[in-house]
């Protein structure tokens, strides 16, 4: 591990990363603003915080190459992520990592729960729905970082949103052909999340959470956030059955 895996392993467990515990990341390379800083540096740092017996989970969400105005093909090993470098290092370069089948919403895994993270995905025809990775953190007691991005790209709060189903949330079901590692395939129903005139504001959630529910801190030059997803998801929740806009805003009356 170079010395920048160091400090990063460093800095993430003085932000209260776990030993053995599960992480799903959202990142931001440029954030962490030191030269030759790699993505194989990012995700073996946070691989040494989190020790033999943790879990790294990166988004590979693949919307904006998989829909009815793209290809309705997802093929689980050669379908690109559209979430920046880091996910698609760990996607296509780090040894070990699987991948969940969901044609918009997959995640990629590595460590002791993968298979628990990643491995039922495919039951689902929602994008964050009962068996997806989302829900499998916040069931594991993971946590959720935000390295440099900020929290509003918080993709567990779809995952809360189709609890409740507001009334924003879903378009259409959409079949879809899906390529599993062995080149087998199978066809798949899904509904897309819609969003169309609504513009998500998840940093709301932060005044709701409080102690050790949120820790803010830096990797390397980069300002992260470390997000319990137990109480994330009950606070949210909660909120959602409340007021379902909670967490967006309208960017037109057609949705009001």
């Amino acid at each position: 591990m170079t010395d920048f895996g160091k400090q990063i392993s460093h800095d993430a467990s003085e932000l209260g990363v776990r030993k053995g515990s599960v992480l799903l990341v959202h990142s931001s390379l440029r954030s962490l603003g030191t030269p030759g800083v790699t993505p194989e540096d990012v995700i073996e740092g946070l691989l040494d915080a989190l020790g033999d017996s943790g879990t790294l989970i990166f988004p590979a969400l693949s919307y904006l190459h998989v829909g009815p105005a793209h290809s309705m093909t997802f093929d689980v090993r050669n379908t690109p992520s559209n979430v920046g470098a880091i996910p698609e290092y760990f996607r296509t370069s780090f040894p070990g990592v699987r991948r969940s089948m969901c044609p918009t919403h997959s995640c990629c895994a590595v460590g002791a729960d993968r298979d628990a993270v990643v491995g039922g995905h495919h039951l689902d025809n929602t994008p964050a729905g009962p068996n997806s990775p989302f829900h499998r953190v916040m069931e594991l007691d993971g946590s959720i970082l935000f390295l440099g991005c900020g929290t509003n790209c918080n993709t567990s709060m779809h995952a809360v949103e189709e609890l409740s189903r507001p009334d924003y949330l879903f378009e259409n079901c959409y079949t879809y052909k899906m390529i599993r590692e062995d080149g087998s395939d199978y066809l798949q129903d899904c509904y897309a999340h819609d969003f169309r005139g609504v513009y998500q504001a998840y940093s709301r959630l932060e005044g709701l959470l409080s102690g050790d529910e949120l820790r803010k801190g830096s990797i390397l030059n980069a300002k992260c956030d470390l997000m319990r997803a137990a109480p994330m998801w009950e606070k949210a929740d909660a909120a959602y059955r409340e007021d379902p806009h909670a967490f967006v805003g309208f960017t037109d009356s057609g949705n009001h």
